[in-house]
């Protein structure tokens, strides 16, 4: 009676618990630090499916799904959220999410999410321990405002600008000159006009001949 039931429980099959299993392996932590961030996420798999379904997804609840990538034997396409710019490739063992121009808002911890689509029966991974990606702050650059001038014609323009009033000056001093020189000259000509004196007393002779000693012409007498 015992061999019956030895021999009978040797042709019951045995469940293979590792059989179409998907095991996935994240980065705990990624910095982030010129916008852009590469999480990478490893998977194994021993199971027979031909068409997967790999997706990120954010927040420690997995509400947001940042974007995914889907493949098959012949075809690969891939979309993305469009709060995110991500792009998904595939390669043997594991899938890479490429997540450019992002912020410091966007840290947060995310999951990788690997799915068998095709044949039947459909299977995905465990929740990993996920990647938290930390996103830093970029320095503010405070531009200076640009002249709508260009530098080169504003030049022009001032040195335009000092020669014209370099030589409106020249014109000026030289003007002034020539009618300081004229005065000097009305002047001289003026000094040279004959004047009589005050007082003079024979008007018939000039201010300049000397006076005659009439005494001379009187008769002698003995």
């Amino acid at each position: 009676m015992l061999l019956g039931i030895l021999v009978v429980l040797c042709f019951i099959p045995t469940a293979d618990v590792t059989e179409n299993k998907i095991l996935v392996a994240q980065h705990p932590l990624l910095i982030v630090a010129n916008q852009t961030a590469t999480l990478v996420c490893n998977y194994t798999y021993n199971g027979t499916g031909k068409e997967f379904r790999a997706s990120l997804h954010k927040g420690t609840d997995s509400s947001v799904e940042v974007c995914f990538i889907s493949w098959n034997t012949t075809k690969i396409s891939s979309n993305s959220n469009k709060e995110f710019n991500c792009q998904g490739n595939h390669d043997k063992d594991k899938v890479i999410f490429n997540i450019w121009n992002m912020n410091a808002n966007q840290t947060d911890i995310y999951f990788c999410k690997i799915e068998v689509m095709y044949p039947p029966p459909y299977v995905y991974n465990e929740k990993s321990n996920g990647t938290v990606i930390h996103v830093k702050e970029t320095p503010t650059q405070i531009q200076e405002p640009q002249s709508a001038i260009p530098l080169w014609i504003l030049a022009s323009v001032i040195g335009i600008l000092a020669l014209y009033s370099m030589l409106i000056t020249a014109v000026f001093i030289n003007y002034w000159q020539k009618s300081k020189k004229n005065i000097y000259h009305q002047s001289d000509y003026m000094n040279m006009t004959a004047r009589h004196p005050p007082y003079q007393k024979n008007k018939g002779y000039p201010s300049y001949a000397p006076t005659r000693d009439y005494t001379a012409y009187r008769s002698w007498q003995p």
